[in-house]
């Protein structure tokens, strides 16, 4: 007997709301609720980090991303976090065109296996995961992936671990953070004035976002595997990682679809830091993740993020493709409309 055909099931994106339910003040006090013990945590790291990389690969001023300043003005920039939605849709990067892709550290290996071209990798974490992640998860042997750093760019601030920038084989640039902490600041400004600063949120994707907003120049900013959630089967990465074992202290959440995900508290913060972002600063932000938080609430996903899948995005760029060969050559034999 045949087994019956399992039927598909079809997701579609929640209506929209025109605000969220809390105000643009609140959701800034929760995405910083946790700057206090953040800061007090990694305070001494940061400034050892920062002394000992200025020591190295000084001054920072000198290999400033500022170097890279409007290199993308009125163009779109795809920033890809490393959630687990990413998984559904990050081998149509290949076909972008010329689109520029910012990704986070963690992607490397991702990317790197199924020959993904990536612009500009970002690290912003000063602890060691980063150096972990590279391989973690990849096809292929550690020293293989740190090879294959030498025709890439890293854009990092300046307390990343040490280890990563000896690893590194490619072009580094640097950028500062506005840590609101007197010592810290006191500590960069003692070394040099250098105030190429990069706003986060306190993770990866927001300095990515910012990189490709305030510094590149790009709008709009389209984003890819920014799930601020575990997948339906409780992944935290595109692919099988150490964090999938034990999930932890979890709180529930709803998706852009409006089914019910897993998530940690500190990722719903820095949801919450992407979605003032959202209503606070002018721009276009569309949301390719096709899966995860970033937007959504019980009652809809909020307007100023616009839900799109990525082959959608990238069709709104790519369509006169298809006019190419008659553009080029006006006698081509095939008659080719766009609409």
């Amino acid at each position: 007997m045949k087994e019956p055909k399992k039927a598909e099931i079809i997701l579609e994106y929640q209506n929209y709301i025109e605000t969220p339910p809390l105000a643009g003040t609140q959701l800034r006090q929760r995405a910083t609720a946790n700057d206090e013990p953040t800061i007090n945590f990694w305070r001494d790291t940061w400034i050892s980090q920062i002394r000992s990389n200025f020591a190295k690969h000084g001054p920072f001023s000198a290999r400033s991303i500022g170097k890279l300043f409007q290199s993308e003005r009125y163009k779109p920039v795809i920033c890809a976090g490393s959630g687990p939605s990413l998984k559904r849709n990050f081998m149509e990067l290949k076909n972008r065109g010329d689109i520029c892709l910012v990704s986070a550290l963690h992607n490397y290996h991702l990317f790197v296996d199924n020959d993904i071209d990536v612009d500009y990798f970002v690290s912003l974490d000063a602890g060691p995961l980063t150096i972990e992640e590279v391989a973690e998860g990849g096809s292929k042997s550690e020293d293989y992936y740190w090879d294959s750093t030498k025709d890439k760019t890293l854009l990092c601030y300046i307390a990343t671990h040490p280890k990563l920038l000896e690893k590194w084989k490619g072009e580094v640039l640097f950028f500062n953070c506005p840590v609101p902490d007197d010592a810290v600041m006191q500590a960069c400004e003692d070394l040099e004035p250098f105030n190429v600063h990069v706003g986060t949120g306190g993770n990866v994707l927001g300095a990515s976002m910012y990189l490709a907003k305030g510094i590149l120049g790009a709008n709009p900013i389209a984003f890819v595997g920014a799930d601020f959630a575990f997948g339906y089967d409780k992944k935290f990465h595109a692919w099988d990682s150490k964090y999938d074992k034990n999930l932890g202290n979890v709180v529930k959440a709803i998706d852009v679809f409006g089914n019910k995900v897993l998530s940690w508290q500190s990722y719903q913060n820095f949801k919450s830091w992407f979605e003032w972002v959202a209503i606070t600063i002018p721009g276009l932000y569309i949301n390719c993740t096709e899966g995860g938080t970033f937007g959504s609430y019980p009652d809809g996903n909020l307007m100023a993020i616009k839900q799109m899948d990525l082959s959608d995005f990238l069709k709104m760029y790519n369509m006169s493709d298809h006019l190419k060969q008659n553009c080029e050559n006006p006698a081509h034999s095939e008659r080719v409309l766009l609409f």
